[in-house]
């Protein structure tokens, strides 16, 4: 508790906060104690790759509406509050989107997280269902660099700005990757735009699909997505001790993809964000087709599959199989020898003869000399 402490005192010391104005109405929709396997953890599997990489130490902002540290299967590393209203999860968002990252392994419960090991920092930007106030998440996201967080999940969405660009550059100056949602497209919002700070060239863009794979209807296609990951139908911790079900949006697919880049970065460490980001979509389930990117983001392959990454411009594609054997390995079988195939059975015929030959005197030449070699007698 004192290491929190002392985290959390740090993560406020880069932030001017205002004092801390509590809610009267905090009540976020309510959980359910029940929870069961997602089909989202049964397609990722998570748990395939802990052998490799459980994400461990790797710093792994979460700019949202705060995270709920009453929950036994999250724990964070550090909290900052950016909105003066305490660090209560009024809305769930935050709390769910931790869980995605980072919730811990318990036995007998069928929910976890991506990435368990990751130390979670949460700064928490906004206390309403909204995207809250783009100042505060540059704010956020320059403190979360300056912490050394190695993956910023940023599960909002706003527009251009000037100074939003200019924190991402820094951000990723500083070798933090950041995970962005491609944005939701609502029917009151007509025509469908780019989302930031998703758009933006380096940072990884995450669209959502469904349970069949397919591109969820809401995922934002003008966004440049990278990778897609699961944002539909989800399940994830909750207020309350509890979890929620059904929940549906970019911002849910983004945490995925954060907790793998957070296996990543705990298993390559000497990878860049550039690489980690490339090494994410290389592995991707392949797709096709506008908003899907490279398909649906594979933990297994993200931390298994060796990459070439020379020159630091080429693709990155897996390297083909190499063959079993070199092609001169084995010698070619000998044409036939028609001569030596012919002769040889002139002298197996030979050899067979000579042995009938053999085998009849054997019987004759005896009964010969009993007869005192006088013919026999001929038969009437």
């Amino acid at each position: 508790m004192i290491g929190r402490a002392l985290v959390a005192s740090a993560l406020a010391l880069h932030l001017p906060l205002a004092p801390a104005v509590a809610r009267d109405n905090c009540q976020p929709p309510r959980g359910t104690m029940q929870v069961g396997e997602s089909w989202a953890q049964k397609r990722l599997d998570p748990k395939r790759a802990w052998s490799l990489s459980t994400g461990a130490g790797v710093k792994v902002a979460i700019i949202d509406s705060g995270v709920d540290l009453q929950h036994p299967q999250i724990r964070l590393a550090g909290r900052a509050d950016l909105t003066g209203t305490g660090y209560r999860d009024c809305v769930g968002h935050g709390t769910a989107v931790a869980g995605i990252i980072g919730a811990q392994y318990m036995q007998g419960v069928l929910f976890y997280g991506m990435a368990p090991g990751a130390r979670l920092l949460s700064y928490k930007q906004t206390d309403s269902e909204r995207d809250g106030d783009p100042d505060l998440l540059v704010k956020a996201i320059k403190a979360a660099a300056d912490e050394g967080a190695k993956v910023i999940n940023v599960s909002i969405s706003t527009t251009d700005q000037p100074s939003l660009r200019e924190v991402v550059q820094y951000a990723m100056a500083k070798d933090a990757l950041i995970v962005a949602a491609a944005g939701n497209v609502k029917k009151e919002d007509g025509t469908p735009v780019p989302a930031y700070p998703a758009a933006y060239e380096g940072v990884l863009a995450v669209g959502a699909a469904g349970p069949n794979g397919i591109l969820s209807d809401f995922s934002n296609v003008k966004t440049p997505v990278a990778v897609l990951g699961p944002g539909q139908g989800i399940t994830s911790t909750w207020p309350g001790r509890s979890y929620y079900k059904d929940l549906n949006g970019t911002s849910y697919a983004t945490p995925y993809v954060a907790g793998v880049a957070a296996l990543v970065r705990a298993r390559f460490p000497k990878l860049n964000e550039e690489q980690v980001r490339q090494r994410i979509i290389a592995t991707a389930d392949g797709a096709t087709g506008g908003g899907k990117g490279a398909g649906m983001v594979n933990p297994l392959l993200a931390v298994s599959a060796i990459l070439p990454y020379e020159p630091a411009d080429a693709p990155v594609v897996a390297p083909p199989p190499p063959s079993p054997l070199p092609a001169d390995a084995l010698a070619k079988v000998p044409p036939v020898d028609h001569d030596a195939f012919n002769l040889a059975l002139i002298i197996a015929g030979s050899a067979l003869g000579v042995a009938l030959l053999v085998t009849v005197a054997r019987f004759m030449i005896p009964m010969a000399r009993r007869r005192g070699w006088r013919p026999g007698r001929p038969t009437d």
